[in-house]
């Protein structure tokens, strides 16, 4: 039997990537083996635990879900970019002083999905924010911490712009 191969070039994190791929490989292992971006886990590998999220086009995605050869073309931004960039350092401090991480398998994940809240601006309820992270499991913190952090960065946000 023979493999099936694809050329792809893609932005990760701002650098071109031109890559040859099998067509089965799921953008969360292209990310880990071929580019050593092990901050996306792999967790599930069903999408429902969101260990391996990152962000496509500006839009969160399951990486287990997508597959490298879908992203020809694409943005692909992970933990590692978006947090080497600065743009969630506010929400990481308050991840590390809200003790909303533990064993930080789902951090990433979590990190991601808090920005992607967050990025529409405002201060959304408490409910918003469990209905955003619903899709992120974490067996240590019991949520509640993660909330706290959010909504407390949500509410930095929107003071700083006053």
């Amino acid at each position: 039997m023979s493999e099936h191969r694809c050329d792809i070039k893609l932005t990760v994190n701002g650098e071109t990537i031109s890559e040859t791929v099998e067509a089965r490989t799921t953008l969360v292992d292209f990310l880990r083996e071929a580019l050593s971006l092990t901050g996306s886990h792999v967790g599930c590998e069903h999408g429902v635990c969101g260990a391996c999220t990152v962000r496509v086009d500006g839009v969160i995605v399951r990486g287990c879900l997508m597959l490298a050869a879908q992203c020809d073309g694409a943005k692909v931004e992970t933990i590692e970019g978006v947090s080497d960039a600065g743009e969630i350092a506010d929400l990481q401090a308050a991840f590390e002083r809200r003790n909303a991480l533990q064993c930080g398998f789902c951090t990433p994940g979590m990190l991601l999905t808090a920005q992607e809240l967050l990025r529409g601006g405002g201060v959304p309820s408490r409910d918003k924010i469990r209905e955003q992270i619903s899709g992120n499991y974490c067996r240590c913190t019991g949520y509640q911490a993660i909330v706290d952090a959010i909504e407390a960065v949500a509410q930095e946000r929107a003071e700083a712009k006053r």
